[in-house]
């Protein structure tokens, strides 16, 4: 199978477009708003490159040697960290899922020398309210996409994920955490500044892009952090073992755990 297509519109029994409807009220609905996202990613995303190797060294230590090998790309955007992961020389069957339809055919683009490599457009909302995945997997990671679910949605999700992984597959989110107090917020949001003034000045960019990023994200609508703990606790709660944050950098965090 090659460049196998999927689209969320041939399957029936899911009420498309009641439950798309929060989707459509965001940003990423925009294919100028994801386009500038992408443009702008490795300057605005603290230690993203760093992030997308630990992805990898993550799933070449604990899945590398599993028979058979099924990723699972939750909120996908252009398709950079499944790329990672095939990139490993390994035959892997990989899923990419976004509501984006913008990001998912910048990721088709991308991917498009791979095999078994499949696309379905979805909502995180439609697949906690129905089986739109058809198989389970050995490895499932999100980056920089859960953020945009309330906790309750969030909790949701994570016992969703648990329910597709395979025995002893696990589920790894790279995304943005609430500080746990005000003071340590404002630390965090400091070194954000700090990093990306750094990235500006290595690549030579002059212009203000970023200076507000602080304001940007903390009055978007769409972002809806919650604290590590909580999402440590609730992973844990769906039946995740060895759960734990593997890496951290003020707001920028990835955790998971087992099945």
């Amino acid at each position: 199978m090659f460049g196998c297509k999927i689209f969320i519109s041939n399957i029936h029994h899911v009420k498309k477009d009641r439950i798309m409807t929060e989707f459509k009220k965001s940003n990423w609905a925009s294919a100028e708003f994801s386009q500038e996202y992408v443009y702008n990613a490795d300057i605005c995303i603290v230690e993203r490159r760093r992030s997308h190797s630990i992805v990898k060294s993550f799933y070449k230590h604990f899945l590398k040697d599993k028979p058979q090998r099924r990723i699972l790309d939750l909120g996908c955007g252009d398709g950079v960290i499944t790329e990672e992961l095939l990139k490993t020389g390994d035959y892997l069957s990989a899923t990419l899922v976004d509501g984006s339809t913008d990001m998912l055919e910048k990721a088709k683009k991308r991917l498009k020398g791979f095999r078994d490599v499949c696309f379905i457009r979805a909502s995180f909302q439609e697949i906690i309210a129905g089986n739109i995945l058809r198989e389970h997997f050995d490895f499932i990671v999100s980056s920089l996409s859960i953020h945009h679910l309330t906790m309750e949605e969030k909790k949701s999700l994570y016992q969703k994920m648990y329910s597709y992984l395979n025995y002893d597959g696990y589920f790894l989110n790279v995304d943005v955490i609430l500080a746990p107090t005000e003071s340590i917020e404002q630390w965090y949001m400091s070194l954000w500044q700090e990093w990306i003034a750094e990235r500006k000045a290595l690549l030579g960019i002059e212009s203000s892009y970023g200076d507000d990023i602080m304001c940007r994200y903390k009055d978007n609508k769409d972002n809806k952090p919650d604290t590590l703990d909580n999402q440590i606790n609730a992973l844990k709660r769906a039946g995740f073992k060895e759960v734990d944050c593997y890496y951290k950098y003020g707001i920028f965090t990835i955790f998971g755990g087992k099945k």
